[in-house]
Formats: structure tokens, C-alpha cells, sequence
């Protein structure tokens, strides 16, 4: 079943993708350039994050500048890969963890304060797990805008769980 994004929906990802206000009451204020309320903001998140279509709520902030992270990858046998990713889905330290169809199928990022504690949390997960991890940190540092912009005049229809790394987020 698909639902369209509605003009206040394209407005609010807009506004959430590139200008999300760093303030004490944020949906207040994209409330108040919406030009509605903030139980109104709240309640289109949740009712958008339920679509798919906001997986996460948080901060991108520049590599290495307030610690370490990696992208991550384990070869995790199809019938293993659940109790792996719950496993590893504990760690605070992981995030954006995803199934692919590779030879290496889970792939997540890994962020520490430091790069001692980087290397012992990729040692933990090989050790519960049994699995080895592959590790490709950053060697260049690419800006690249992951927003969309949606103000397009047409409606746009989604399908409802079409989504799906956010199953493992």
C-alpha cells in the first residue's frame, strides 16, 4: 500500500535534511517556520519515521573531529545473521548497520573517543561473535549532501516498508 507525501511532509524533510534548528526547542521552531504546531511537527515525525521514511534523528558531525569511527564489515552466514546483528546492535559505540548481498553482508560504523578504543571495540565484536571484522576507515574525506530536496509540484507516492536498512538500525 502507498501513501503520498503531502506538501507539509516535503516541507518538514526539507527543513529536518538542511536546516534543522540547533536550539533548547528545535520542533518548536520548525513548527513556527512551518507555520503549524509543535505537537502537529512531532506528530508527522513519528507518523513518518513509522513510513520509513526518517529512520534517525541525530547529528552528522565531521570525521575525527571529536573521535574515531570506521566502517565495518563481517561475511556473517545467513543463518547466523540475526544473532550477530542483535549482538553487535547492543554496542552504543555502532551505528548505521546494515545487511547487503555480498560476500561481506553486514556492514555498520563503529565511532570511540579514541583509536585505542576504536581497535578494542572491533576486537570485542570478534570475539562474541566468532566472526572476523574488516575495517576501512576514512582516507579521504568527501562532503556529500544526503539530503533531497522534495519540493517537486507532482505528488510522490511511497510504499510503505520499502525502507529497509533501518530494520538494522
Amino acid at each position: 500500500m502507498s501513501q503520498p507525501l503531502s506538501i507539509q511532509d516535503r516541507r518538514l524533510l526539507n527543513e529536518f535534511q538542511h536546516h534543522f534548528p540547533l536550539s533548547p526547542h528545535p520542533y518548536a521552531d520548525l513548527a513556527e517556520r512551518l507555520g503549524t504546531s509543535e505537537e502537529e511537527v512531532l506528530g508527522q515525525i513519528k507518523r513518518l519515521q513509522g513510513d520509513g521514511l526518517i529512520s534517525r534523528v541525530g547529528a552528522v558531525i565531521q570525521p575525527h573531529t571529536i573521535g574515531y569511527s570506521t566502517l565495518a564489515a563481517m561475511s556473517i552466514p545467513t543463518d547466523k545473521i540475526e544473532d550477530v546483528v542483535e549482538l553487535i546492535n547492543q554496542l552504543p559505540q555502532v551505528n548505521h548497520n546494515y545487511e547487503r548481498e555480498n560476500k561481506m553482508n553486514i556492514w555498520f560504523v563503529v565511532t570511540a573517543e579514541d583509536e585505542n578504543s576504536l581497535n578494542l571495540i572491533l576486537q570485542r565484536i570478534e570475539r562474541e561473535t566468532g566472526y572476523q571484522v574488516h575495517s576501512f576507515p576514512m582516507v579521504k574525506d568527501f562532503h556529500i549532501d544526503l539530503g533531497f530536496k522534495l519540493d517537486w509540484k507532482h505528488p510522490f507516492s511511497i510504499q510503505s516498508g520499502s525502507v529497509h536498512p533501518a530494520a538494522f538500525s
